[in-house]
């Protein structure tokens, strides 16, 4: 029996950056200063190089972009590009859906070939999309929207098979989840290979498909619109046939932790990440990404939530974070005019409010401890009553800084997470203003000991 299992085990060597973490459902900064955007997203591996490849939600709920970032530890992302911007007209016109773009590259014409979802505001053409490119993060050329086979398509995926063969995932309402064999320059579909029809209540939608050793295995998540539920999965040996009872692979009343899969990510013959969406369907540029380890014996899948976790350097394998201490935002020393403010759902009841505004206000952590010198994940977690990012300059022992942003977080503090390198010892960690603007509130540090 294959048996994978995200175990700490001495065969995968620590990385340089051991407690470089991935954090679920946190702001996630680039380099840019802003939250990812790549919604729906996508992952294609070019080189050793990772590429995710998504929608830009930062305009609500109409096309804008889908947008390409790169990543070499799936943990720090830059943005390289869009594959496709908003035209004047057409398809990718103002008030265009076009959602669930996914890449595969083409052996044959050496062509990245890219599909979406493409639809009206009110979802009533149900079609696919194709484009391709020359590069992976490049322009990609428009070529064409339709049903593929004459009928509807929604959520899709696509799944390039160890033969080279391309398969278009798609969920058809009336005739079920369908696999769909891609010509050979995979612009086009040509026959039904499979279809799971609406029978049982097996409504399913959002497919996501990889193949470890011999067996298939088929994600996706119940139809329920935007809000989140128990996604399921299914297993065989043969696309064509022979698949398995559905069944759900989180824990059960958790839906999904709150996600609907997007993607599953495939390390190696015996290892996958779950890439998941949670969405905010009144304010969807908010939406996070719930990214997490894989649990395989044999056709059994299950996943466990995490707040965070350490990916090893070759991604088949995980680590725990290391231990963490906490950093009190009112026990910090305030700037400007920042404050107390009084918070019900944080540890001490307040948090350190007035970061930034007109009069400059910042908060200062001194005496933040490390045991090692070297990159790590912070998780600074917060609170922010507006409906758009706020955002801080993030200054660490008298650097320049960098722009951090803060999703939209009420109730119960959330995280955004700060990646930087801090030195053995003491190190102090400065949160200001950026411009006139306000920050976050700021309810703790937590920050990894080694």
């Amino acid at each position: 029996m294959r048996v994978l299992s995200f175990a700490l085990a001495a065969a995968f060597a620590s990385v340089a950056s051991a407690s470089l973490q991935v954090v679920p459902g946190a702001t996630w900064t680039t380099p840019n200063g802003e939250h990812l955007q790549a919604h729906g997203a996508g992952m294609i591996v070019v080189n050793g190089t990772y590429y995710m490849i998504g929608e830009d939600k930062s305009g609500g709920h109409s096309f804008s972009n889908v947008n390409c970032y790169s990543s070499t530890d799936l943990v720090q992302w830059t943005f390289a590009g869009a594959l496709l911007t908003r035209q004047a007209s057409g398809d990718l016109g103002p008030n265009r859906v076009v959602e669930r773009p996914k890449v595969i590259y083409n052996d044959k014409t050496r062509k990245y070939v890219l599909w979406m979802h493409m639809d009206s505001s009110n979802y009533g053409e149900a079609r696919v999309a194709v484009a391709t490119g020359d590069s992976v993060c490049g322009r990609y050329q428009y070529l064409r929207s339709f049903q593929p086979l004459g009928r509807e398509s929604r959520d899709m995926g696509l799944f390039k098979d160890d033969d080279g063969k391309g398969y278009l995932l798609t969920e058809d309402r009336k005739h079920g989840l369908r696999i769909v064999a891609l010509s050979d320059d995979f612009t086009s579909p040509t026959t039904d290979v499979f279809s799971w029809k609406l029978e049982g209540g097996n409504r399913v939608e959002a497919p996501a498909m990889i193949k470890l050793g011999r067996t298939y295995f088929m994600f996706a998540s119940m139809m329920t619109g935007w809000d989140s539920n128990e996604n399921q999965y299914t297993t065989s040996t043969s696309l064509s046939g022979g698949w398995s009872s559905w069944k759900k692979f989180a824990d059960s009343g958790s839906k999904t932790y709150n996600s609907q899969t997007t993607y599953i990510l495939k390390t190696s013959e015996t290892s996958a990440i779950y890439l998941g969406d949670r969405w905010l369907k009144d304010n969807l540029m908010a939406s996070s990404y719930i990214w997490l380890p894989l649990t395989i014996s044999g056709t059994t899948v299950t996943m466990k939530n995490k707040v965070s976790w350490v990916p090893t350097t070759n991604f088949a394998a995980w680590r725990e974070p290391p231990a963490e201490n906490s950093y009190e935002g009112e026990k910090a020393t305030y700037g400007g005019k920042a404050r107390d403010v009084s918070c019900s759902t944080c540890s001490n009841k307040v948090t350190a409010g007035y970061i930034g505004g007109p009069d400059k206000g910042s908060v200062t952590f001194n005496g933040v401890k490390s045991d090692v010198d070297g990159l790590t994940t912070i998780r600074i977690k917060y609170l922010s009553g507006d409906s758009s990012p706020r955002y801080a300059n993030v200054r660490v022992n008298g650097d320049g800084g960098r722009k951090i942003a803060f999703l939209p977080a009420k109730g119960d503090p959330a995280s955004s997470t700060l990646h930087v390198n801090l030195k053995k010892g003491d190190n102090t960690i400065v949160i200001e203003g950026v411009g006139n603007g306000w920050g976050p509130d700021v309810d703790r540090l937590m920050v990894p000991v080694q």
